[in-house]
This record gives C-alpha cells, structure tokens and sequence, in this order.
C-alpha cells in the first residue's frame, strides 16, 4: 500500500492536488523542488511512489521527464490528469495595482502572459514552484510581490486571491503520472493502456511499419514523442502510449515491434485516466 509520495513542489502545488485526488487513501508527501529530487526519493525508499507531470496541453511534453523514468528504469503505474486553473495571489489586503513583481514557475509564467499584458507596472520572475512562491509570501510577509498558484495555495498559506483563472487558455490540462520501482501495481485485466520505448532502424519506412503493427494488433496511438540517443549522434528514441480493449493484443505487438525494432522497453502498464 502507498503511504508515502514524493511531488515536485510543496504543498499547495499542483502535484500536490494530485496526491490528494488520486489516491483512495491519504497519503503523505515529500516535498521535492526538483524532479531529480523527486527521482532519487524514489530510488533510495524514502517514498513508495511519486507523481511527475508529463505533459501539458497548451505548452507539450515535458521531455526531461521522460528521459529520468526511462534513465533510472522506473515504472509508471498510473496517470491522473487536472484541470490546471491559475490565480494571482498576495499578502491579504493588497490590489493588483500594489504588486510590483509576480514570481512563479516558467511555464505558469508563460500560460498567463497574455493576462499580464494589462499590468504593464508587474515584472514577472521565473522562479522554481509555483506554490513555493505563495509559501514565501506568507513566510516572510512579503508585500508587493505576487503568486500564481492553484486555490489550495490560496486556502494553505491564508493569502489573497487577486484575479482568478488568469491563463490565456481556459481549458488547460495537465498530464501526471505515478511512477513506483516495480511495475505490478494493476491487475493484468484491467490494464488498457501502456507506455513504451523503442529506437527504429534507419532505414526508410521503418518507424511507419512499427506504427502499423500497432493498429493491426488493435492498439490506438495516443502519444508519440522522440528524444535523441546522446550516444549516437542523430539516432532517436521513441517514446510512446497506447491504449487498448484486450491485453493479449499489446502483448501480441509487443512481440512483433521487439523483432521489427531495437531496445522495446516497457515504461508502464497501467488504467487510462478519465479525460
């Protein structure tokens, strides 16, 4: 049973609401500023499990992350995906007219650039989490600096929220997933989707003719992201997720691509998230 987890970010963050959610469970959590962090907590048993977001649907993969479960031979044994709302947030009492300087993460920075544009008086600042900023200004009592973070920041560190929803896209989704050492989490019959890696000869056609294995074995690609093999100089690895009705029929794939192609790594078997 999963006791404790390692997230990215300190309470309050998005891995955070994660944690919260996902598990049936509470869990307790090891708050990690890095996703190296996050990875070694994991190897040394300090955690059972830990949750690393992967993907975003406005700004794409995070391709580091990919890189550190295939690296540290990790498993992804399940996924979760949240409904990413950011918010401005200070000390209590102040306006947006009184903030002078917004730190957060890139990424949050960038999904709400088009907001700032009105504040042309706010400088933003790329800092490391976007909840550890909100953890600073109650810590310290910061005034004239802002935050953008989720709500459960808001309510944890008793702050103001100046604006709600500031992302220039309103739909914003983020893709996490839980990743443990093993990969025996789910139940053979109820797995309906994987993640797996493989590197294709190179040779004309030889990535189209895997993917055609794939639909002919029944399995509906649902993500396919390459990343350079630093060993070899314009060779790549491909990173991608399936889903599937039947587990016999990855299995039936899985034995094909690993003649058609080189180094079939599984990465996660696992119950697709509802969307």
């Amino acid at each position: 049973m999963i006791k404790t987890v390692a997230i990215q970010g300190v309470k309050g963050s998005f891995h955070h609401i994660v944690s919260k959610q996902f598990f049936d469970k509470p869990v307790d959590v090891i708050e990690c500023l890095t996703f190296d962090r996050v990875v070694d907590s994991l190897i040394t048993k300090e955690c059972d499990a830990a949750i690393m977001a992967l993907e975003n649907s406005i700004v794409g993969s995070i391709i580091p992350n990919y890189a550190l479960i295939d690296t540290y031979g990790l498993h992804i044994v399940g996924e979760y995906y949240i409904d990413v709302q950011h918010n401005l947030m200070a000390w209590p009492g102040q306006r947006i007219e009184d903030i002078k300087e917004v730190y957060s993460h890139p990424m949050a920075l960038l999904q709400c650039k088009e907001f700032f544009k009105q504040y042309p008086h706010i400088k933003l600042v790329e800092d490391k989490d976007t909840a550890e900023v909100a953890q600073r200004i109650r810590e310290k009592k910061l005034k004239g600096i802002g935050a953008i973070a989720s709500t459960l920041a808001a309510d944890i560190f008793a702050l103001d929220i100046l604006a709600s929803s500031i992302q220039t896209i309103k739909h914003n989704e983020t893709r996490f997933v839980i990743i443990k050492r093993t990969n025996s989490e789910v139940p053979e019959n109820e797995i309906n989707k994987a993640s797996v890696k493989f590197e294709s000869d190179h040779k004309r056609g030889s990535l189209a003719a895997i993917l055609n294995v794939m639909s002919d074995c029944k399995l509906n690609l649902t993500k396919i992201q390459s990343l350079p093999i630093i060993e070899t100089p314009w060779k790549y690895a491909f990173f991608v997720d399936v889903t599937f009705e039947q587990y016999e029929d990855f299995k039936k794939a899985k034995s094909i691509i690993n003649i058609m192609g080189k180094g079939l790594k599984v990465l996660g078997e696992y119950k697709k998230a509802k969307l």
